[in-house]
């Protein structure tokens, strides 16, 4: 099992993220971008980012998804998150026991995490901003311009 940015990991983040946007569940399009948001918060003027700025990071949205699907599978089954139906689709969503479990987590990582899964949901939280911000990543890698910030909505 990879340790870094292995299933667990970013099965973790989405937690943080469902547990901050509980009872608001998120689709997958949604958590992939709002985990780069998370993790390079500091390219769309946002928190210092938490990983650094790496070259071709861009490219870690093929295999986010992925990676998340694994991590939400594990959530999913330790009873921290469901998976619900709704008018716009499948989505994920936290359980009533995903926030407390993210209360009792004392590393500094994840109130890192929190800090930055509260900004990004407050600005990108929509359907329509994770399309955005997935196109914004998508033409960095195609540009090669990673320091274009991004709008806040």
């Amino acid at each position: 099992m990879t340790p870094l940015n292995g299933p667990l990991e970013v099965g973790v983040r989405a937690l943080v993220l469902l547990a901050e946007s509980h009872p608001q569940p998120l689709d997958l399009t949604q958590l992939v971008a709002l985990d780069y948001l998370v993790l390079h918060s500091g390219e769309f003027d946002g928190p210092h980012s938490l990983h650094p700025d790496l070259p071709a990071r861009e490219g870690e949205l093929g295999r986010k998804r992925e990676l998340l699907e694994q991590g939400l599978l594990v959530l999913i089954r330790a009873g921290l998150a469901d998976l619900v139906s709704s008018d716009d689709g499948l989505m994920y969503a936290a359980t009533e026991n995903g926030p407390t479990f993210i209360e009792v987590l004392e590393a500094p990582y994840i109130a890192s995490l929190r800090e930055r899964a509260e900004w990004a949901l407050r600005h990108y939280a929509s359907p329509a901003h994770a399309r955005s911000v997935t196109h914004q990543i998508i033409n960095r890698a195609a540009t090669g311009s990673a320091s274009e910030g991004a709008g806040h909505g």
